[in-house]
C-alpha cells in the first residue's frame, strides 16, 4: 500500500529508488512486548545490510499500528506522529528509543499520572534523539476547555494523523501486533 508523503519518515529507504522491487511493512506497538523484539532486532541487524546486500530493492515501511487493550498505545503512537511532523528523518531513532523504554508505558506504569504526564515523558524522549522536546509536547498536550465549536473532544495536535494512521490499517485488515506484509500480502 502507498504510503502518504507526511508520513515517509515511516520507510526506510537505504538506495531505495522510486521503482523499489519489494515492500516489507511492519505493523507494529510501541507498548507490544513482541513488536519491540522484532523492531530492535530488524534495526541491529537486518536494516544495516540491506543497502549492501539488496540495493535498491526493498522499502521497509513502519506501520504505527494502535492496540487499544494497551491503554498507552494511543499516546506512545500519537508521540511518533510527532516526530513524524516535525522531523520525519528522527522516527527510526525516536522508534528505537521508544522500544526501549516501553516498559516506562506499559499499564501499570502510566495508570497514576495524567495524560499531559505521560505526554511530557514520550516528549523527553524525543528530546533525547535531538527532536525539539517542546515543540513535541505542543502537539500531544491535550487542554482543558473546549474547543471553538464548544465541543469537548477537541483531541490534539497529531489526532488528525492518527486517525489517517488507523484508518489505513484498517484497509489492510491487520489487528494484531506484530503483522508484517511483504509486497501486500
Amino acid at each position: 500500500m502507498a504510503l502518504a508523503p507526511k508520513f515517509s519518515g515511516q520507510a526506510y529507504s537505504a538506495g531505495v529508488s522510486p521503482k523499489a522491487i519489494h515492500t516489507l511493512e511492519l505493523f507494529l506497538d510501541y507498548v507490544c512486548p513482541f513488536s519491540a523484539k522484532m523492531f530492535l532486532t530488524l534495526t541491529s541487524s537486518i536494516l544495516p545490510l540491506l543497502p549492501e546486500k539488496y540495493p535498491g530493492k526493498l522499502q521497509v515501511i513502519f506501520r504505527q499500528q494502535i492496540q487499544p487493550w494497551h491503554p498507552s498505545s494511543t499516546l506512545t503512537h500519537e508521540a511518533g506522529a510527532a516526530v513524524l511532523r516535525l522531523s520525519p528523518n528522527k522516527f527510526y531513532l525516536f522508534s528505537q528509543k521508544l522500544f526501549e523504554h516501553q516498559k516506562e508505558f506499559f499499564d501499570v506504569n502510566v495508570v497514576k499520572e495524567t495524560r499531559n504526564d505521560t505526554y511530557k515523558r514520550l516528549a523527553k524522549l524525543a528530546g533525547e534523539v535531538g527532536v525539539d522536546e517542546k515543540e513535541v509536547y505542543r502537539l500531544l498536550e491535550i487542554g482543558d476547555e473546549p474547543g471553538e465549536d464548544g465541543g469537548l473532544n477537541v483531541g490534539n495536535g497529531v489526532t488528525d494523523d492518527v486517525k489517517v494512521m488507523v484508518k489505513v490499517n484498517r484497509l489492510t485488515g491487520v489487528h494484531v501486533t506484530p503483522t508484517v506484509l511483504f509486497n501486500t500480502m
